[in-house]
């Protein structure tokens, strides 16, 4: 599958083959499996920052010493903004072509989500497309209020997702495999092996966080949203998800002491 980014947008990977742009009958193509190394490299840069957790996350920070910094979402520009909110006025006069482009942009952003809460790949790719599918009968019902459609896509998922466990208490189940960039190279096998055991700590580490602050780290640095957006999802104020990120990232802080951040 040839793997190109979103033009205009902030990286990220899409498939460039016309299932997305013509979605079939039954659904839309599979999403695209997100690379764990930039989102968790985030989360490290927080934690070793004392002032991260009191300032707005909207762009990828620079991973601890020998990672690999990738691709990540982030926060929208202006530009980038007027485009999407373009889309979406296609896309709610029926424009099937500008949802899909609406997809792309999105996708792994859900997916990713997704796949930390059900820790099944094949379910999280059921739960994604069933997503977009529920979010394109419904594109009528968003109302463009300047800020991210992110949100929205995501509080669709985190619907299904409750409706799936029949809860809607949020559990952190990323399995180790899945943060496991197999198109990322390190330095040497024993850097890959010392990076993924520390990579392990900080994810059981977040499982370890009660339900809200482990939601509110994996939408601010997993996923990258804003602070408005976060609070959105969280049916929050920004000022309450600035104190549960603050709270969150102190607990990951004493959890890990020891370990270099």
């Amino acid at each position: 599958m040839l793997l190109t980014p979103v033009r205009g947008a902030a990286p990220t990977l899409v498939a460039a083959t016309p299932v997305l742009a013509m979605p079939a009958p039954g659904g839309f193509g599979l999403p695209v499996v997100p690379t764990w190394r930039s989102a968790l490299d985030a989360v490290w840069a927080a934690l070793a920052n004392e002032g991260a957790d009191r300032a707005e996350l909207t762009r990828a920070a620079p991973g601890p010493p020998g990672s690999h910094t990738s691709r990540r979402h982030v926060e929208r520009d202006a530009d980038e903004q007027a485009r999407v909110a373009a889309l979406v006025e296609l896309a709610q006069g029926g424009d099937k072509e500008a949802f899909a482009l609406l997809y792309d942009v999105y996708v792994d952003t859900v997916f990713r989500y997704v796949l930390v809460r059900v820790a099944n790949r094949a379910l999280a790719e059921d739960l994604t497309s069933e997503t977009f599918l529920r979010a394109m009968r419904r594109i009528d019902s968003f109302t463009w209020q300047g800020k991210d459609i992110a949100a929205w896509f995501v509080t669709i998922a985190r619907n299904l997702i409750a409706d799936h466990v029949k809860s809607a208490k949020f559990r952190f189940e990323v399995a180790t495999a899945d943060m496991r960039d197999a198109d990322e190279r390190v330095d040497s096998p024993d850097t890959e092996v010392l990076t993924r055991l520390r990579d392990e700590r900080l994810v059981s580490a977040i499982r370890d966080l009660g339900s809200d602050q482990a939601e509110c780290i994996t939408l601010r640095f997993l996923q990258g949203l804003s602070l408005a957006d976060t609070a959105k999802v969280l049916g929050k104020s920004e000022g309450a998800v600035k104190q549960l990120q603050l709270r969150a990232t102190r607990a990951l802080r004493r959890t890990l002491e020891g370990v270099e951040l």
